[in-house]
């Protein structure tokens, strides 16, 4: 008899024991080939750190350039246009003449005053004659002196009128435009043209509440607040300014203090009415910042990639409280003992685990080039 050999698929349940044995091994083998392919194929990204360190802060506001001393000409007397002796735009010295209204009925009245002075000396004189020889009474030759007194006042006044008709420059500034031509009727009171000393501007800007409390917590009251000035094509102009001048109250309708800087103006650049932007710089000893390319926004809010220690990335809104080039200052949702995310911020998403590739902050901030000292 020739002996036979048994297996484990030589029947119905070897061979079902068989392929559950095969199953296991090659669930098995994919389970490890499949951790060794997420082991390999775990991205790393670039992280850093916020940092703290000393951050001059900029924040600029929207200003009027005002002259020192802006004022309307107005005529003081009626009567026609008779002579105009000044250019818009022209630069003039105080006391220069600029116009002369016609003087005929002023010049006519002072002549009728003269006259009555003359008459009345004479009538002085006698009347002094005869009260030296007691001719007449002490009261007569004072109400001679009186009369005399009063004519001298009337000319007097008329010599005012007569001068009003000359308007001459009370400072020396820039004319603005005419708004009277040459035989116009003249009224009493009505503008001529304007006078502009613009050798030293004032800008006008306003300031909400908390900000003014922190440029006050920076700047004792008793000294200036440094600003500079951006002009309406970009450019910052050459001379610095500085706030000397706060308004006593705010104004409860805007939650704004109007403060007043003082700017020099030796080369005329700066005209009444323009507008630009004020800077005031202010120094944070310990302010957070970041890198701007490690935010990114939803909506109205800027969110950073928290890497914890898993290096599992979740997002998280932070407050920005002032932006420098390619930087942020960051108010709250940070701390400096933090990873965030710097690189490959579109190729997440919350939850994924990364490998970090941590760079320290101050050699990101170097390579920005940022100005934070």
């Amino acid at each position: 008899m020739v002996p036979v050999m048994f297996s484990p698929t030589a029947s119905p349940r070897g061979a079902l024991l068989g392929r559950q044995l095969s199953l296991i091994a090659a669930l098995s083998a994919f389970t490890a080939c499949h951790e060794h392919h997420e082991a390999v194929e775990k991205p790393k990204y670039l992280v850093t750190s916020p940092v703290r360190k000393p951050t001059e802060l900029t924040r600029d506001y929207v200003g009027q350039v005002r002259a020192i001393q802006h004022i309307e000409v107005r005529a003081l007397e009626r009567g026609y246009l008779q002579g105009i002796f000044v250019d818009e735009g022209q630069r003039i010295t105080a006391g220069q003449k600029m116009f002369q209204i016609m003087p005929m009925i002023v010049t006519a009245e002072l002549q009728k005053a003269q006259a009555e002075l003359q008459r009345t000396e004479i009538e002085l004189q006698n009347t002094q004659q005869l009260a030296d020889k007691n001719i007449v009474s002490p009261n007569e030759l004072a109400l001679a002196k009186a009369n005399f007194a009063r004519a001298q006042a009337e000319v007097s006044l008329a010599n005012t009128h007569k001068g009003l008709t000359e308007i001459r420059a009370p400072f020396s500034g820039i004319m603005g435009r005419f708004q009277a031509r040459l035989g116009s009727l003249i009224d009493e009171g009505d503008l001529l043209t304007t006078l502009s000393d613009n050798s030293t501007i004032w800008v006008y800007f306003n300031v909400a509440e908390a900000e003014y409390l922190k440029l006050r917590g920076f700047s004792p009251s008793d000294e200036p607040i440094p600003v500079k000035l951006v002009m309406a094509n970009g450019q910052q102009f050459s001379e610095p300014g500085k706030v000397e001048t706060i308004e006593a109250d705010f104004n409860n309708e805007t939650g704004t203090i109007a403060f007043r800087a003082t700017f020099p103006n030796p080369k005329g650049l700066l005209r009444h009415g323009e507008t630009g932007k004020v800077l005031v710089n202010t120094m944070v000893d310990d302010a957070l910042i970041v890198p701007q390319k490690a935010t990114f926004d939803v909506l109205d809010k800027k969110f950073v990639f928290v890497i914890d220690e898993t290096g599992a990335v979740h997002s998280r809104p932070i407050t920005v409280s002032a932006e420098l080039p390619q930087v942020y200052v960051v108010s709250s949702g940070l701390d400096e003992q933090e990873r965030i995310l710097l690189d490959g911020l579109r190729k997440v998403r919350d939850g994924n685990v990364i490998e970090p590739d941590f760079k320290s902050p101050l050699d990101v901030l170097a390579h920005l080039e940022v100005r934070a000292e």
